[in-house]
């Protein structure tokens, strides 16, 4: 595949996750319960296994991109600069963004709490 034709596709794949977290958005609008936003916070993140969330895909698209980065043909120190900011991009949404929102769906709902 062309790098343009590459670019266009994630493209594309980046317009559909925007519309369906958009779409997850207006559905925290309203008049709800407190289970429900706990609820769609746990398909963000789930606490028993964080690579199965949303965030956890994310985190592992940014983890696939600091190693794709490692090869790129640039200078070795800016190449590891760069790959070690997005492996941080990503152990924050796990680790940071993650707990915090674990912390808030306990508070909403705990009963909701997987096995």
């Amino acid at each position: 595949m062309t790098a343009s034709g590459r670019i266009d596709r994630v493209r594309a794949a980046a317009a559909i996750a925007r519309l369906a977290l958009q779409q997850i958005q207006d559905d925290l609008t309203g008049d709800i319960s407190p289970r429900e936003p706990a609820e769609i916070m746990r398909e963000l993140h789930h606490e028993a296994d964080p690579h199965d969330g949303v965030l956890g895909a994310l985190a592992q698209l940014l983890t696939r991109a600091a190693q794709t980065v490692t090869l790129t043909p640039i200078d070795t120190d800016a190449r590891e600069a760069a790959a070690g900011a997005v492996e941080e991009a990503a152990a924050f949404i796990t680790d940071s963004a993650g707990m915090r929102l674990h912390l808030a769906t306990r508070t909403l709902h705990p009963q909701g709490e997987r096995p």
